[in-house]
């Protein structure tokens, strides 16, 4: 069974490559780091990339609610909070 997950995200973009960078428990954000610029939505299209990627969950169960044009989201994800052992296992 399927229920909304909520994922503070701090996105750095035009990185030298798209990856997760870590959790930060401090502030309880997850790191992004992503090759696009943020232009024309493309470092949000690439963050939802990797991370739909990452948690095996399809780009459509993604959504950004909150943040769309800062570093600073949130993004909803429509799935089952085990996604988030395979955030950890990396």
């Amino acid at each position: 069974m399927d229920s909304e997950l909520r994922l503070k995200v701090r996105v750095n973009p035009r990185s030298s490559q798209d990856r997760i960078l870590g959790y930060e428990s401090e502030t309880g954000k997850l790191r992004i780091s992503v090759k696009a610029a943020p232009v024309d939505n493309a470092a949000n299209d690439a963050m939802i990339r990797l991370l739909s990627k990452s948690l095996s969950v399809p780009q459509r169960r993604l959504r950004i609610v909150r943040g769309v044009k800062s570093r600073e989201k949130v993004v909803d994800v429509d799935a089952d909070r085990s996604v988030l052992a395979r955030l950890e296992a990396r």
